[in-house]
């Protein structure tokens, strides 16, 4: 038997945080990354698009590994794929190989987000999951910190350099070793049949008889649109702005949503779970007006003001979204509908989002210049857009919004 100093909470605590920590050191420069390697259109697209794709295939990884693998062994292969495909990635200079790599990078990271949940509600109450799951958020605040001793202690440049995989590929290393660490955790579902159906939670279609459920889907699935310029493109944005520090600044939304997302039982409570989604909407139209007006006005704060709201956008109208699906769907398919409403958004809904966001950057490309003024003007009126069909099409649910 294993003996370890530290408490398993403390073990579980901090496989959250280099598990987040992880992703968020490269992922949110990538697009700035991505333009100073002069790869634009449909192969920036494509590369950005490789999370989407991870996303649409990593159920099927995960459904193999809880039939067959020792939760925490196969946690600790992944980081350690993981690690290896982004340290390869830091030496890559041609699009495709790129694109490839990144893809299987995010084929085996993907699964490790359900994964490390489900290890951490194996060995600790329900009730101390939310304060083991924060400190993911914490490792992807912290992933800034890298930046910073980049920059002002080894006196190099971080963003739009490949200088955040090889932290990514360290990081990597180092959830290896925490991983190795962890309490056993038997294969969950051993013995059990499964199927691609399953692992893909398409049997929640059944669901989509309902109107009001199918309209969630369908402006959920659209939401990724808007949604995505700020997830796939904002590092682009930041550059071209002359901004300096871009992980750290685009992490302060994180740093907010850790706060708002408490606020989100009380809001459901106060206004009903129907009018949170809908700030959640409202609010994404008022993240890229900001966007807008800081360019308009000149005013870089407005920025700060787009990014800050993030953990509202996220809490409110995402994390009421699995909410509201946890009150909607019967307690055999409670399962399935979330799988299905996280193939709709971060799956499909994101690989769509980017190409169609692509789209509207370059049109809006004049010698050599992007009018992001026009791009977040569009993105403006197609979030308002959404929000105004989900007041006219989500009708009121009298046993939703009073549970």
């Amino acid at each position: 038997m294993r003996k370890f100093i530290f408490p398993t909470s403390f073990r579980l605590s901090l496989m959250m945080f280099f598990q987040y920590m992880l992703f968020a050191v490269w992922w949110v420069p990538l697009a700035a990354y991505l333009t100073n390697m002069n790869i634009e259109g449909t192969q920036k697209a494509l590369i950005l698009s490789s999370m989407a794709i991870g996303c649409m295939a990593s159920p099927i990884i995960g459904m193999i590994a809880d039939r067959y693998f020792a939760s925490e062994k196969v946690l600790a292969v992944l980081n350690l794929l993981t690690a290896v495909l982004l340290l390869f990635a830091a030496i890559v200079s041609n699009p495709v190989i790129l694109f490839v790599t990144l893809l299987f990078a995010m084929l085996f990271h993907m699964p490790t987000w359900s994964l490390t949940s489900a290890i951490a509600m194996s060995h600790s109450p329900s009730e101390l999951f939310p304060r083991i799951r924060v400190f993911g958020s914490i490792g992807w605040v912290v992933s800034g910190a890298c930046s910073l001793f980049t920059v002002n202690v080894l006196k190099l440049d971080f963003d739009g350099t490949n200088i955040p995989f090889f932290y990514a590929a360290g990081i990597g290393m180092l959830a290896v070793l925490t991983n190795l660490t962890l309490p056993k955790t038997p294969p969950p579902a051993k013995g059990l049949k499964g199927s691609v159906i399953d692992a893909l939670g398409l049997r929640a279609l059944v669901l989509m008889k309902d109107r009001n459920f199918a309209v969630f889907i369908a402006i959920s699935f659209l939401a990724m649109i808007p949604f995505s310029m700020y997830w796939s493109y904002c590092s682009e944005f930041l550059l071209n702005q002359g901004f300096k520090y871009i992980s750290i600044t685009m992490n302060f939304g994180q740093l907010a949503e850790m706060v708002f997302v408490l606020t989100v039982p009380f809001i459901i409570r106060k206004t009903g779970l129907r009018m949170t989604m809908i700030i959640g909407l409202v609010v994404l139209a008022v993240r890229y007006l900001a966007f807008y007006l800081g360019g308009v006005a000149a005013q870089p704060s407005f920025y700060f003001v787009g990014i800050l709201v993030h953990g509202i956008i996220y809490g409110y109208f995402f994390l009421g979204g699995q909410i509201y699906i946890d009150k909607k769907a019967p307690a055999e398919l409670k399962a399935q509908a979330q799988g299905f409403i996280f193939l709709v958004t971060f799956g499909l809904g994101l690989l769509v989002g980017n190409f169609i966001s692509r789209q509207i950057i370059e049109m809006n490309l004049h010698d050599g210049v992007y009018n992001w003024n026009v791009i977040w003007g569009i993105t403006t009126l197609s979030s308002l857009v959404l929000a105004l069909a989900m007041i006219l099409f989500f009708k009121k649910e009298k046993e939703i919004i009073t549970n």
